[in-house]
């Protein structure tokens, strides 16, 4: 039970500067507050310092434009045409495959777009490179939806940059009438009797990572003896192989073309709604968990509209139908209760199995070296 005095002394030590935001949320925990409490003392702290710093609210009034560049598949049908319906707004709304995609057209400073969806590992770049800009979070009144696990996370302190969307988990997505019993680890992939029936992503942090779990190191490893192994391993599995496919294997999958697949577990609910036969499995070894955040362009020119959408979408309602489209997780604590099958946070067990992709900094020039070379192989 927490007492009075412990929760004020806790704020204050928040809102001095004294304790971080990660640790705000654990004390808090430990004094027996609940998410929603907790989420509520975040927000009021967060408008209090931002008052106390003199920071700005003026976005002006709501543009009557908006431009989205978000991965394939990611949203409620009913998500965009209700938003343009209650706020007079017309969203142009883009489509991409991977980060590196959605990173080369904001390079090209040709896109135009006022919102992109980076994973998490992408926003240090998206920053580095000046491609993203800070949120005003005086408009952001639906805050307190979001559950304090993805508060202040390592890649953006403070959410200064971003907006949590959709998490998940990247591992095996089979077909049930195929593989019995089911596929445990990653070593699956170098079973030649598959051979021509497997896929893994189109993706160098997600093959190479799995591959470095796959002998047990880190997913963001910058040993070169590590890599090296790595690609051995991705090489070997490569003969078997029908392709490096991305999201577009739902399809394969659901036809039985494919029988098992290196996938996301929100696309493996996408396809599994089409087709019974299909079910999902962590690797014994590890795969990546992973957090995509809605962040708003440098060089945007609907901030106010994009502030709206934000805010938008972390309604309770919104959020709950867009995670029952995609399959992923929410991490709007209120949209828990409003889904009809919720993805549960991770287990203590398997958070030891998972792990977030981090930038590679200047090691991402040898890891692009070794993607290379695997796929030339």
């Amino acid at each position: 039970m927490s007492r009075p005095r412990d929760v004020v002394e806790l704020i204050r030590g928040f809102e001095g500067g004294v304790i971080s935001r990660r640790e705000f949320v654990t004390r808090a925990a430990a004094l027996g507050l609940g998410l929603g409490a907790i989420g509520g003392l975040l927000t009021a702290c967060r408008g209090s310092r931002k008052a106390a710093h003199g920071e700005s609210s003026e976005l002006g009034p709501i543009e009557k434009e908006l431009s989205i560049y978000n991965w394939s598949d990611y949203i409620a049908r009913e998500t965009v045409p209700n938003f343009e319906k209650e706020f007079g707004v017309k969203v142009t709304y883009e489509q991409y495959e991977s980060n590196e995609e959605m990173l080369a057209r904001l390079e090209s400073g040709q896109a135009g777009y006022d919102i992109v969806v980076p994973s998490g590992y992408v926003v240090p770049i998206l920053l580095a490179k000046g491609l993203i800009a800070p949120i005003d979070q005086n408009f952001l009144t639906n805050w307190t939806n979001v559950a304090p696990i993805f508060l202040d996370p390592p890649f953006d302190p403070d959410n200064a940059h971003t907006v949590p969307w959709q998490w998940g988990t990247t591992g095996l997505a089979y077909r049930t009438d195929r593989l019995n019993p089911p596929p445990d680890s990653w070593a699956v992939f170098l079973d030649p009797k598959l051979k021509g029936r497997m896929t893994q992503m189109d993706d160098e942090r997600e093959v190479i990572g799995a591959w470095l779990h796959y002998r047990g190191h880190s997913l963001n490893s910058t040993e070169p003896g590590e890599l090296a192994a790595a690609k051995a391993d991705a090489i070997a599995a490569r003969g078997n192989l029908k392709g490096y496919i991305s999201a577009p294997v739902k399809e394969q999958l659901i036809s039985g073309e494919v029988w098992l697949a290196q996938l996301w577990n929100g696309d493996t609910a996408q396809a599994r709604a089409k087709e019974s036969k299909l079910d999902y499995r962590l690797p014994k070894e590890g795969c990546t968990i992973w957090t995509d955040n809605l962040a708003l362009t440098s060089s945007a020119r609907h901030k106010r509209a994009a502030h709206e959408f934000m805010n938008y979408v972390l309604r309770p309602e919104v959020g709950a139908a867009i995670s029952n489209f995609t399959g992923y997780g929410t991490p709007n604590q209120g949209a828990l209760e409003k889904m009809t099958n919720p993805v549960p946070f991770p287990t203590a067990d398997e958070m030891k199995r998972l792990e977030y992709q981090k930038d590679l900094g200047a090691a991402a020039a040898l890891w692009d070296q070794v993607w290379s070379e695997i796929k030339n192989a």
